[in-house]
C-alpha cells in the first residue's frame, strides 16, 4: 500500500465511525421532527430503534478499522479511570450539588416494562452504546484524529497527546458543541479533562478508559435516579 493510500485509509478509519454516528443522530432528529405526533412508537420515538442500529453499524466500522488504532499499548489506564470518575462527578454536579432541574425526560427503557425480554435487550443495547461504542468512536475522533489534525494534516505523524494551545482548546470547544446545550458546561470541563489525559498519558487507550468509566458510572446513576435525560 502506497503512502497516499495509507494516509487515505487512516483518515477514513479515524473519521468515518464518528461521521456515521453523527449521521444517525441527524436521522433521529429528523424523525423526531417529522413524526413527533404519530401514534406509532417507532415513528414518534425512533431512538428505540435508531440508537441500537447506530451502535451496531459503528461497532462494525470500528472492527473493520481496528488495526489502524493505537490501542494495543494498554498503558496508564489507572490515570484514565481516575479521570473518568472525576468527569462523572463534573457531569452530574449541576443536578446533584447545585440544584439544577432533574433530567427526567429522555430515553426511558421502562416504556418496555411489560416485556422483561424487550426491556432487558433495550438496557443492554443502551449500555453497549454508552460504555463501548461512544468512548471508542469519540476518543478516536476527538483525541486520536482532530487534536492531531489541527496541528498537522499528516496527523499520524504527530505524536498522540502532543500539546498545542489551538488544537487543545479548539477540540474542547467543538466537543462541547456536539452535546446538548444543557450539558455545555460539564462537556467543556470534560473536554479539557480528556484532552489533559491525552497530553499527560500519551495514550489513546487511557482516554477511552476515562470516557468509558464516566459513561458507565453515568449509566448506573441514570438507572438509579431515572434521570433519563442524561443518556
Amino acid at each position: 500500500m502506497s503512502g497516499v493510500e495509507t494516509a487515505r485509509r487512516d483518515f477514513i478509519a479515524y473519521t468515518l465511525p464518528f461521521a456515521v454516528f453523527m449521521a444517525f443522530l441527524a436521522l433521529y432528529g429528523a424523525f423526531g421532527s417529522l413524526f413527533q405526533t404519530s401514534d406509532r412508537l417507532l415513528l414518534s420515538q425512533p431512538q428505540y430503534w435508531i440508537f441500537p442500529l447506530q451502535t451496531a453499524v459503528c461497532a462494525g466500522l470500528l472492527l473493520v478499522f481496528w488495526k489502524s488504532y493505537p490501542l494495543l499499548a494498554h498503558k496508564d489506564w489507572p490515570s484514565g479511570a481516575l479521570a473518568g470518575i472525576v468527569a462523572f462527578v463534573i457531569w452530574i454536579s449541576p443536578q446533584a450539588f447545585f440544584g439544577g432541574p432533574s433530567r427526567i425526560k429522555g430515553f426511558d427503557p421502562e416504556i418496555f416494562r411489560d416485556s422483561a425480554a424487550l426491556y432487558g435487550m433495550t438496557v443492554v443495547a443502551r449500555f453497549a452504546r454508552l460504555v463501548i461504542v461512544v468512548p471508542l468512536v469519540e476518543e478516536i475522533f476527538w483525541r486520536g484524529f482532530l487534536m492531531r489534525y489541527l496541528i498537522d494534516e499528516k496527523f499520524t505523524a504527530v505524536g498522540f497527546g502532543t500539546f498545542r494551545p489551538f488544537s487543545f482548546f479548539a477540540v474542547s470547544v467543538l466537543f462541547t458543541l456536539v452535546h446538548s446545550s444543557a450539558d455545555w458546561i460539564p462537556a467543556l470541563l470534560t473536554g479539557f479533562l480528556l484532552n489533559g489525559v491525552a497530553v499527560f498519558t500519551k495514550s489513546l487507550w487511557a482516554c477511552v478508559v476515562a470516557h468509558a468509566v464516566t459513561n458507565l458510572a453515568l449509566g448506573i446513576y441514570i438507572m438509579a435516579t431515572k434521570q433519563w435525560g442524561f443518556w
